[in-house]
């Protein structure tokens, strides 16, 4: 199914915004994408992806078919356009360490029974150096809970596109290797104790960790 297709299926200011990540992704950054024939064609399911630049969320989520849901801290719903935005694209508010918000499981569990992908950020924040952080047991709880399948994702060169210093590289290639889904069996062991959720994302992280995209050179 084609994405212009599918994006007659989403929600239309969620819709609107996917075709725009798709053009500046073409347009601006345009590097490998590779494993898209990893992705669950039906149901829902979580991506987790590392995290280095602002630009991970809309291009991780460019290529994806299905309409995603995004988390953002509670802080960003301030009045005005930036609320209405948040809100009209399905962004789940959460607080800062993404632990026991209890409304914001219930949001997942809700995208998920209608078939919609949450993208998971297991190292919590944006990478200082680029480099991959310990993953938080955040994305092993909502992974635990929801029981559905992991797609681990691997994105380079976000960080050197737009890192921490806050200068846009227009440009720079950016690639994306989405891995094979990993199943609850795989990641959880209810048997962990209080260690579960942390066991989870560590074997979640290492399996983010195992893909490579090729190295393109920054232009």
């Amino acid at each position: 199914m084609s994405q212009r297709f599918r994006q007659a299926e989403m929600t239309p200011v969620y819709g609107f915004f996917h075709h725009l990540s798709c053009v500046v992704y073409d347009a601006l950054f345009r590097g490998e994408v590779n494993g898209l024939e990893n992705l669950p064609k039906s149901g829902g399911f979580l991506i987790a992806s590392n995290h280095a630049s602002h630009l991970d969320p809309p291009l991780v989520g460019a290529h994806i078919t299905q309409q995603v849901c995004f988390f953002a801290r509670k802080t960003l719903w301030k009045p005005g356009f930036a609320s209405w935005w948040l809100d009209a694209v399905g962004t789940i508010p959460v607080d800062r360490d993404g632990g026991s918000d209890v409304q914001a499981i219930k949001r997942v569990l809700r995208a998920i029974a209608q078939d919609k992908v949450i993208i998971l950020f297991p190292e919590g924040t944006r990478s200082p150096d680029g480099r991959l952080q310990t993953a938080k047991a955040g994305v092993g709880m909502m992974a635990c809970r929801t029981g559905v399948p992991v797609v681990p994702a691997r994105i380079e060169g976000s960080f050197q596109a737009f890192g921490k210093d806050g200068k846009l590289r227009l440009g720079t290639p950016i690639s994306v290797t989405y891995g094979r889904p990993i199943l609850p069996a795989e990641y959880d062991d209810p048997k962990a104790g209080k260690a579960r959720y942390q066991l989870a994302s560590d074997r979640i992280m290492a399996r983010i960790a195992a893909l490579s995209t090729p190295r393109l050179p920054v232009i």
